[in-house]
């Protein structure tokens, strides 16, 4: 199997090294008046630059029943029609939300709620069966979680998903999931400035798939991102931000993120690669398991990320110095 594909984890089911996230083309969205979306987008232009990463040789697109208040999927389902067969799509459930306001209102991890959601999701996305099914609550107790696995058990059972995983930065949750037969993945956050052992290592060792959101740093790896930036109040890396946003400060990029980056440039660019380019990189050297899903906006967004299966995984030696310069 050529490094350019890769398994979803132990379910076999065979995935691009590269995937797309959609997040960002699902526009924009509320919790009261903090932004959950990436500003405004043109539906066209998103669904151009999907099917530029399907000729591309792009597999596998990231969703979640949020974004946009339901509206990433519905694009995306616009993108992929007539070629479901040609794809494997990810989603995810937790959140409640009005598609008219676009506001988040609630979240539901009972399993009438997730059953619900499924359907709901399936309906969006046309389709009769969704491939990875996540749940989307990054800190959930893992020990109250038993009824939400056993319920994404029983839609496998009923051929509603194929599979299921969790979006989760923390290993003990990734861990407790793993135990399901049908488990097949983990998403968390990683980059090459913000690295997750314990996570990747829960992931190695129960062949699930490590899915990487934020593998460019919500932006700040693609370069074009300077101490001045300030992204737009409906940004949710603009000044409202949630509390949860790190890599941006006070609606400006963090400088001590930004510091980690300039540290790194100049090996992540060798080879004549862009700093994006060199992050990808990065992800595929880290780990066999890795599948990283930078977001997207634009055409170009899209094929200047396609480009960085040409140069492929850094090597052993970019890979040292860049722990080096980290200091880890």
């Amino acid at each position: 199997m050529s490094w350019r594909t890769r398994k979803l984890g132990r379910s076999g089911i065979q995935v691009s090294a590269l995937g797309l996230g959609c997040w960002a083309i699902g526009g924009p969205f509320w919790s009261g008046d903090t932004p959950n979306g990436w500003g405004e987008v043109d539906d066209n232009q998103s669904i151009r630059a999907i099917h530029a990463g399907l000729e591309g040789g792009i597999t596998f697109f990231d969703t979640a029943n949020v974004y946009g208040a339901g509206h990433s999927e519905r694009v995306l389902a616009r993108a992929l029609q007539g070629r479901r067969s040609e794809v494997v799509i990810a989603t995810k459930f937790n959140a409640v939300f009005d598609e008219q306001t676009r506001q988040v209102t609630g979240s539901d991890a009972t399993p009438q709620g997730i059953r619900r959601a499924c359907e709901d999701s399936l309906r969006r996305l046309g389709t009769d069966y969704i491939d990875l099914y996540q749940f989307h609550d990054n800190g959930y107790p893992a020990d109250q979680a038993g009824p939400v696995r056993e319920t994404l058990e029983e839609l496998v059972a009923q051929g509603k998903i194929r599979a299921y995983g969790w979006s989760t930065d923390f290993p003990d949750r990734a861990e407790f999931f793993a135990q399901g037969e049908h488990c097949t993945a983990v998403q968390f956050q990683l980059n090459v400035l913000d690295d997750n052992p314990d996570v990747i290592a829960v992931a190695e060792r129960y062949n699930l798939a490590a899915i990487n959101r934020g593998p460019l740093a919500m932006g700040l790896l693609t370069g074009k991102y300077t101490g001045a930036t300030k992204p737009g109040n409906n940004d949710v890396r603009g000044a409202k931000s949630p509390d949860w946003m790190k890599y941006f400060k006070d609606g400006k990029p963090s400088a001590e993120w930004l510091a980690k980056r300039d540290a790194v440039r100049e090996v992540l660019t060798q080879d004549g690669r862009s700093l994006s380019q060199g992050a990808l990189g990065w992800l595929w050297a880290r780990s066999p398991n890795t599948v990283p899903i930078p977001g997207f906006r634009t055409e170009d967004q899209v094929r200047e990320n396609l480009m960085s299966l040409e140069k492929g995984p850094l090597t052993d030696r970019q890979m040292k110095e860049i722990s080096a310069i980290l200091e880890r």
